[in-house]
């Protein structure tokens, strides 16, 4: 995955609120509290993902709410954009920076996302936290819930080290591209947002619920954008993203298998998959639905609540 090197940035959707955060553990990011009886950090974590990855339906916590088991998140955050308005001027920036990349890929998802709609679209901020934020619209989250967009603000959340969980923790091969894979999930959630089909999937879990469908949806929602990537032209005329590659392509699949349901029951879990407890889907459902979309680049293809199967 390349940049175009001379393609200008613009940061102005991105709010850095890394600097009035803190790490994890201290400052505003806070602590993991033992939830579930002394369920530890990966628990913790295994429990989010599983209930919140890429895109948790929000909308029925308030503000001052939060994640159940977790200690509440400072109020006062503010953005310091500096940084990233220096630092991230060009796509010659966002091929050697993982800050610059995202905010790069924010700008494409922006682009692509603006030529779907005939009127009426607004893009979703986005925020860089460390440690734990506190949101306008959906309560409090520290840093192991993983990034997720809250409806109730039309925001993305994201602390930046979750690319290395996924490495680290999940296995997962990574690389610039799985990073975009997670943005333009979370971006596809919005997209939802907008056209009022998240208010279609319920509290339900299981192989073929509502949640699974939101979740699959998103992910063949990234499918779409991924498909005109490299066509769809930025402000200067041309496309922000010059090159997209099969490997590119085969690192966003990985991503997407090591976070399916059944995957992350398997090897970070107890061991045994339980369908019954499917929130976002099984690594093949997830891999296919990108798939559909990256093959039709056509957003009318990822209708996942009218598919009669999934898999």
């Amino acid at each position: 995955m390349r940049f175009d090197e001379n393609a200008r940035l613009d940061t102005s959707g991105v709010d850095d609120l890394r600097g009035s955060g803190g790490g994890r553990g201290g400052g505003v990011g806070g602590r993991v509290a033992g939830a579930g009886g002394g369920l530890g950090l990966v628990g913790v974590i295994l429990y989010l993902l599983l209930s919140n990855f890429a895109g948790v339906d929000m909308s029925g916590m308030g503000a001052g709410g939060g994640y159940p088991g977790l200690d509440q998140v400072g109020s006062g955050q503010t953005a310091d954009n500096s940084s990233l308005q220096q630092n991230c001027a060009t796509g010659e920036s966002a091929n050697t920076s993982t800050d610059c990349r995202v905010v790069a890929v924010v700008n494409s998802l922006d682009d692509f996302w603006a030529t779907q709609f005939t009127s009426g679209f607004t893009p979703p901020r986005t925020n860089f936290f460390s440690g734990g934020v506190s949101t306008d619209g959906c309560g409090s989250a520290t840093s192991d819930s993983g990034p997720f967009y809250c409806p109730a603000d039309s925001e993305i959340y994201i602390d930046l080290t979750f690319f290395q969980e996924l490495q680290t923790r999940f296995g997962a091969q990574g690389g610039p591209f799985s990073q975009a894979y997670v943005m333009a999930h979370e971006y596809g959630h919005h997209i939802q947002n907008l056209t009022g089909t998240n208010r279609r999937a319920g509290n339900d879990t299981g192989p073929t619920s509502g949640s699974v469908r939101l979740e699959l949806q998103a992910d063949c929602y990234a499918g779409v954008w991924a498909n005109h990537a490299t066509t769809t032209p930025g402000p200067s005329g041309r496309p922000l993203i010059s090159e997209l590659n099969r490997s590119d392509i085969d690192a966003a699949l990985d991503t997407a298998s090591r976070i399916g349901d059944d995957y992350i029951q398997s090897n970070l879990g107890g061991g045994r998959v339980d369908e019954s407890q499917f929130s976002h889907g099984s690594s093949a459902q997830r891999e296919k639905w990108f798939t559909t979309g990256l093959q039709s680049g056509n957003p009318d293809a990822c209708d996942t609540f009218a598919a009669r199967s999934l898999d």
